[in-house]
C-alpha cells in the first residue's frame, strides 16, 4: 500500500520535468522537441489521478502537486515560447524584448485558472474553461505550423508580432471563460460513460494521421465544439 500510495505522485512529477525538458529545447528554439516533451508531460497528467482513484490513493498534496507541476509544463513553457516567438517576428536592440512579453500573459492566465480549478466545486466532472494542457498545445502548434506550412496567408498571419499578441489574450480569455467542456481524464474504461471522450481521441487520431502536427489547432477548436454540443444534448 506504501508503493501505491506514491506512484499518483511520481506520475505528476515526471509530467513536471517533461516540462522542465521542454523548457530547454524551447530556449534552443526547438518547438518540435519542447512540443514533445510538453505531450509527455500530459500524458503523464492524463494517469495520475487515473491511478490515484484506482488506488484509492487521492490526497490534498496530491491535486497541489498536480497544478504546481501544470503551472510548468502548461503555464510557463507555452507562455516562454509564445515570447520567443514574438521575438522571432519583432527586432529590438535590447537584451529583453519587451514587446513579447506580452506573450507571458499566457503564463499569468494559466497560473490563475489553476488556482481557481483548485477550490471551484463545479470542475470537479468537467471543465470551464478551456484545460491548460490543450491551451499549452495550440500554443506550441504555432511556431511549428508557421514553419511548416505552404499557406501564404497563414505564414503572414503568424509572422505578424500583433497577431501573436492578440492570440496570447484570447488564450488568456478562453483559459478563464465561463465555458464548460468535457474532461478528457476517464475514470474508468467503459464505452458509455467515456462516448465523447473517445469520439474526440478518435476524431483526433485521424487529423494527426492527415494533416500531421498542423492539425493541433483544429483538434483544440474541434473540442471545444465537441463541449458545446455535449452541452446543448446533455440539456
Amino acid at each position: 500500500m506504501k508503493i501505491k500510495k506514491h506512484i499518483p505522485n511520481i506520475i505528476t512529477l515526471l509530467n513536471l520535468f517533461s516540462g522542465c525538458i521542454a523548457l530547454l529545447f524551447a530556449t534552443k528554439h526547438n518547438y518540435n522537441l519542447a512540443l514533445l516533451f510538453v505531450g509527455i508531460g500530459i500524458f503523464f497528467d492524463f494517469f495520475d489521478g487515473f491511478f490515484a482513484r484506482i488506488f484509492k490513493v487521492q490526497s490534498n498534496l496530491g491535486l497541489q502537486l498536480d497544478s504546481l507541476a501544470d503551472m510548468v509544463t502548461s503555464g510557463l513553457v507555452p507562455g516562454f515560447v509564445m515570447y520567443l516567438f514574438i521575438s522571432d517576428h519583432f527586432s529590438t536592440y535590447y537584451s529583453i524584448n519587451y514587446i513579447a512579453l506580452f506573450g507571458f500573459v499566457i503564463t499569468l492566465a494559466s497560473c490563475y485558472r489553476l488556482a481557481k480549478f483548485n477550490i471551484d466545486t463545479r470542475q470537479t466532472n468537467s471543465f470551464i474553461g478551456l484545460p491548460t494542457p490543450a491551451n499549452a498545445l495550440f500554443i506550441l502548434s504555432l511556431p511549428i505550423l508557421y514553419e511548416t506550412t505552404d499557406i501564404v496567408f497563414i505564414k503572414e498571419l503568424l509572422s505578424n508580432y500583433v497577431v501573436l499578441i492578440v492570440i496570447s489574450f484570447l488564450s488568456a480569455l478562453m483559459l478563464n471563460a465561463e465555458i464548460m467542456l468535457f474532461s478528457l481524464k476517464f475514470k474508468n474504461f467503459t464505452f458509455s460513460k467515456n462516448k465523447i471522450q473517445i469520439v474526440f481521441i478518435l476524431l483526433s487520431i485521424i487529423l494527426l494521421a492527415v494533416l500531421k502536427l498542423g492539425s493541433i489547432p483544429i483538434i483544440i477548436l474541434s473540442y471545444v465544439v465537441l463541449s458545446v454540443i455535449n452541452n446543448k444534448f446533455i440539456k
